[in-house]
Order: structure tokens, then sequence, then C-alpha cells
């Protein structure tokens, strides 16, 4: 439902709203116009790993695809928020291996993974995680190939004067037309400098993900190989049952999906030509696919039978700690 003028996702118990998520979103063409928004979608929001796919094609527009002959799936873990399954540390291992390093040049920190099977092997195996099951290490081990391919220093590529990091910055505000100057500027969890931009103007930034239109050939290019990369290989982008994975399948093709942390969610829509980018007020990712599915079905993007696929993360079930359904996260249609 619409409190005023922002959405909101209702958390129900036995029926009654027990709680409530305030939530910021706007979709726009790739001229900028604005489709749909609810609350304030000018204010900053640090786009955390939602910016990761316009990191990579930062380092594809640099050429390291060419000079160290990277795969498809490989740039698509580099946009990912992986979920620290097999094929994704394989996948990270490989692009070090190509840029001639390994995961001790990673600065991401470690982290179990995600993925539950993937941990319970690691434990069963008495193996510790490393940087490698990071969520965040295929970004780190892109933005190291991007220092290498601009002659940057990669020991210090977490740094903000690092050139790599401003190509990143520049790169960002020109696809949504802003000025990185006027950016507030943070440290993100993995490390990396993060930017905060408007949700409107986010919203651009995936708009041209999705038409390619409205920018230089050189960018348009990279977003290309970025975007059909996580469209071919969704499954590197998050992992099993993921939010972004799924999403991304079951838009079989036109939803390029990027979720990022405290509630922030990005998603391109290639065939309706437009972008949509959405903030959770509060930070808590149990609203993120209730809400975005919602807008997304609203505008036409997701059909019955595709949301029907995604019924999970539309509507997540609330259980009590007998495992019994007790109620459920649901963003009702807006009126």
């Amino acid at each position: 439902m619409i409190v005023g003028d922002e959405a909101v996702v209702d958390v129900t118990r036995g029926g009654y709203v027990e709680s409530v998520h305030r939530v910021a979103a706007c979709a726009v063409d790739a001229q900028g116009t604005v489709l749909d928004r609810a609350g304030d979608i000018e204010s900053p929001v640090f786009l955390r790993s939602a910016a990761k796919p316009l990191i990579a094609a930062t380092a594809i527009e640099a050429g390291v695809r060419e000079r160290f002959n990277l795969e498809p799936r490989e740039i698509a873990v580099m946009t990912a928020s992986h979920s620290g399954q097999p094929f994704h540390v394989e996948a990270v291992a490989s692009i070090l291996d190509k840029i001639g390093m390994d995961e001790s040049a990673l600065q991401c920190g470690t982290h179990p993974p995600y993925d539950e099977t993937a941990a319970e092997g690691l434990a069963e195996a008495g193996l510790e995680p490393t940087t490698l099951h990071n969520n965040c290490s295929g970004k780190h081990a892109g933005i190291l190939a991007l220092c290498l391919a601009i002659g940057a220093d990669p020991t210090t590529y977490l740094s903000v004067e690092n050139p790599a990091q401003q190509r990143i910055l520049a790169f960002c505000a020109r696809l949504s037309d802003d000025d990185a100057a006027t950016w507030p500027i943070a440290i993100d969890g993995c490390g990396i400098p993060v930017y905060a931009t408007g949700l409107r103007k986010a919203a651009i930034s995936f708009a041209r993900i999705a038409t390619l239109s409205g920018i230089g050939a050189a960018d348009a290019r990279a977003l290309a190989i970025v975007r059909d990369a996580m469209l071919a290989h969704p499954e590197y982008v998050a992992g099993t049952g993921q939010f972004d994975t799924e999403l991304m399948i079951a838009g079989a093709g036109n939803v390029v999906s990027k979720a990022g942390a405290e509630g922030v969610h990005a998603a391109a829509a290639v065939a309706q030509g437009f972008g949509y980018a959405s903030k959770v007020i509060d930070g808590a990712t149990r609203a993120r696919g209730p809400s975005s599915i919602s807008a997304l079905r609203r505008l036409g993007v997701l059909d019955e039978r595709q949301a029907g696929a995604l019924a999970r993360f539309a509507r997540p079930p609330v259980y009590n700690r007998a495992g019994n359904k007790v109620g459920e996260i649901v963003s009702p249609d807006r009126v």
C-alpha cells in the first residue's frame, strides 16, 4: 500500500499487520523521464552492491576482457554478490590466475559462504573460508584487473585516490547523468569506496543498461558485454536460490537484477527500456523482494506466470519456532 507518497511493505501475523517497512523507488526511461515513483527519489542513497555492474563495466571498457581473455561467466562474477558456491570460487580464482595474482591480493576480508551447502562442505572438509568466499571477491578481482590494465597500483586499489577508483566513479557518474564531485563517498562493507546518489539517478544508470542509449559508444559497448554476461549466467551474479539469480531466470533474458546491502535494489528492464531503483528506508532486506516484484509486475515487466515463479520472494512466509507459517511479508498492490 501507499502511506502518503511512500510504498509500504506489510509484515503480517495472523492476518494482522504487525510491522511495516517504508520503501522509496523510482523507474525511469533512458531520457530520465519518471515512469513510476514512491517516496523521496532525489536524496542520496548509498547504492552499495547495486553499483557492481557499473564497476565491472568500467573494467571492461578499459580492455580487461581482451587483455586477460575473460569469459562471460568471469565477467558475471565480477558483478556478483555471490553466495560462495564452488563455481563462484573457481570463477574468481580463474580471474586472479589470468591476471597473474592469487587470493592474497584480495583485500575484501573473509566470511563464510552465504550458501548453506557450501558452508557445510567447507566445515566437513575441515577448511576455513578464504577471501575467495567473500561475496564481493569477483568485484575485487575485476578491480585488480582494471588496475593492471591502466597501470594503477594494485596494492592500493581500495583507496579512493587510486586511478582505478577514480575511473570507476567517473564511469558511474556518466551513466547516471550526475557529478561525482558532489557525491557523498564512504567505505563499503568490503572496503572499497561507495557513492551515494538519488534513486532517480540510479534508475537512469540501469535504464542505460537496458537500452544502451544516451551514452557514448565505448560506455555502451562495455555495458552490453556486462549485461549479456549477467543474463547468460545469472547463477554467477548471486547463486542458487538467491533473489537476483531467480529474478533474472524468471525474467527470461529481459531483467538484469542487482541488489545491494541495506535494502537497495536496482533492475534493468530490457524490452521495456527502463531502469528501476529502490531503497527500503530502514534497510530491511526482507522487504526488498516484495516491493520490487510488486513494482515490476505493475510496470509490465513480469507477467503472472513469472511472478508466480517468484512467489517465495514476493510473499515470504513468516514462521514460528516450530516451523509453522503464521504470517507473510507482502507489498499490496498500489492504488
